[in-house]
């Protein structure tokens, strides 16, 4: 089911980080950044390692920059995918411990291999060179000083996509303020309302309260989704949840901020394809996918809180990779 309306159109817009780059803000982000890496506070577990000097925290990340794949990827929403396709990177690691992950080969394993920020510039120069409509960094917030290297590196080669800042909702104020007037399109996940599962599926008690923290400044730094005449986006947010078996309350809790605390107006990416894979067995009651009836409620929940943009899956979608589908229910 798709429920999205009308998305502004915004024609001649260039990327944010052009005028960073040409006043020398750029350069003052990266030399920020770069301190992460000698204490890092990148994510709210604050672990403040210094990863130059080979500590890690919870991610595992070190001073290198590690990625699992790139390329061209047609399973986003409509107006991130497009025609041509979203310049996807995939980054090794994650700040989060979800048992139910589905990227857990390069998630939890960290398969990929370290590169250099200019190594990491090509690949999304590559992508441009494609067509792909944007670059999309995929759990990219414990690679941010790395990335924004690699960005000016690009930008000097001649980059101009807008930039998709995919990630899992956790992530510090110190990581966002970095990224403001860099990303164009925030894409984050909004997995959890309550902090008992949040706890016990993620390993991540606190991320309830930073997530909403970290959405609201995202929809203060982009608003609301615009389009360019081709119906890609351009700029804006886009919010998505993962419906969980068995967990009913936290969604309810997520539709709830969203609508009071954001807007109802706000465009939502409600995912309906939880398959129990990796460690999910460990739980009985997320040992499965979610009823029809789950999903039944959920719909109707969208509709009493009044999201008019975005998209639901479909019950029986089997699609694993965020493609969202359309139908005529409206």
């Amino acid at each position: 089911m798709a429920i999205a309306k009308h998305i502004p159109k915004q024609s001649g817009v260039f990327p944010g980080y052009w005028t960073l780059f040409k006043s020398g803000e750029l350069d003052r982000r990266i030399e920020k950044a770069r301190r992460h890496l000698s204490s890092c506070q990148l994510c709210p577990r604050y672990c403040q390692v210094d990863r130059l000097n080979n500590k890690v925290g919870f991610c595992l990340a070190t001073d290198k920059v590690r990625v699992y794949k790139y390329k061209q990827h047609f399973g986003e929403e409509p107006p991130i995918s497009g025609s041509q396709g979203s310049g996807i990177i995939f980054f090794s690691g994650c700040t989060l411990g979800c048992y139910f992950c589905q990227n857990f080969p390069f998630s939890h394993n960290r398969l990929g291999r370290d590169i250099s920020p200019f190594t990491l510039a090509k690949m999304m120069l590559v992508l441009q060179e494609q067509g792909a409509h944007n670059i999309n960094w995929v759990t990219p917030t414990h690679f941010i000083p790395q990335i924004l290297e690699a960005l000016k590196i690009a930008i000097e080669m001649g980059m101009h996509l807008p930039i998709v800042y995919n990630t899992n909702g956790f992530d510090s104020p110190e990581a966002l303020s970095l990224l403001e007037g860099i990303v164009d399109i925030y894409l984050p996940d909004f997995k959890y309302a309550l902090s008992e599962p949040a706890r016990k599926y993620s390993k991540a008690s606190i991320y309830p309260g930073a997530a909403q923290a970290a959405i609201k400044e995202m929809f203060r730094q982009v608003g609301f989704l615009r389009v360019n005449e081709k119906g890609i986006a351009s700029r804006g947010i886009i919010v998505r949840h993962l419906i969980l078996p068995g967990q009913l309350d936290n969604t309810f809790e997520v539709l709830r901020f969203l609508a009071e605390e954001i807007s109802p107006h706000i465009h939502l990416s409600l995912m309906t394809q939880y398959l129990p894979i990796w460690e999910a067995r460990k739980f009985s009651e997320i040992n499965r996918r979610i009823s029809r009836q789950e999903y039944e409620i959920v719909f109707q929940w969208m509709k009493d809180f009044g999201f008019t943009n975005g998209w639901i899956q479909d019950f029986e979608s089997e699609n694993t990779n965020g493609t969202l589908n359309k139908n005529s229910r409206n």
